[in-house]
């Protein structure tokens, strides 16, 4: 907990099914919010069209992965669509340790493991958990098939993980569902307004402390 008047950084996880527009929504809040840092993941798929190492994802081979998960660097991970992800225990630490709030662009597999392997972490009391959600399975297949980047048996297995993961919203504090991308991301800034204005985590930072 800061003890330098500033409030305790927050560590906000948004998660939702491929195709929901949550990655979206995550690089505009960033780009918007100059005090909100993001945790970037690995992952050992390969780069997208327009994705660089570094800024998107750390891109790992199977076997690096493999490395850094048994030297425990990884605070979660999980294996979606053929591919491994995680995050790095470093990155939150690190940005934790310098007071900035920080999003966190996980799966919902990743978001279980991150509540069960939180504990003891110094920022474990200040995580809030928002779920992104498509207006139904129909629109997020019209959505996926859109991007034109995905063959069908990938479409298909996308859909069915959409399914399960979608049945998760209710272990989240706040669920947004994008009917719309203007209006999923006014409440996606209303949510981090919330939580920034939280008294918990002031604690250490009265803005009263002159009376």
């Amino acid at each position: 907990m800061p003890t330098d008047g500033r409030p305790a950084a927050l560590v906000l996880v948004v998660s939702g099914p491929s195709g929901a527009g949550k990655t979206t929504l995550c690089r505009r809040l960033l780009a918007d919010d100059g005090r909100l840092g993001f945790s970037i993941s690995c992952t050992t798929r390969a780069p997208r069209p327009g994705e660089q190492d570094g800024r998107d994802y750390y891109f790992l081979t199977p076997d690096d992965f493999e490395r850094r998960l048994a030297a425990g660097e990884f605070l979660e991970h999980a294996l979606v669509h053929g591919n491994r992800y995680g995050t790095l225990r470093g990155e939150v630490t690190r940005c934790h340790a310098q007071g900035q709030d920080i999003l966190l662009d996980i799966d919902v597999q990743g978001a279980e493991q991150l509540r069960r392997n939180c504990a003891g972490e110094p920022w474990a009391a200040h995580l809030a958990y928002v779920f992104i959600g498509p207006p139904s399975l129909a629109e997020l297949e019209r959505r996926l098939r859109g991007r034109a980047t995905d063959a069908d048996e990938v479409i298909q297995r996308r859909l069915a993980m959409a399914r399960t993961e979608m049945q998760h919203w209710r272990t989240y504090d706040y669920l947004i569902v994008n009917h719309e991308l203007d209006s999923a991301y006014q409440d996606l800034q209303a949510v981090l307004r919330a939580e920034r204005l939280r008294t918990a985590r002031r604690w250490g930072a009265n803005p009263w402390a002159d009376l």
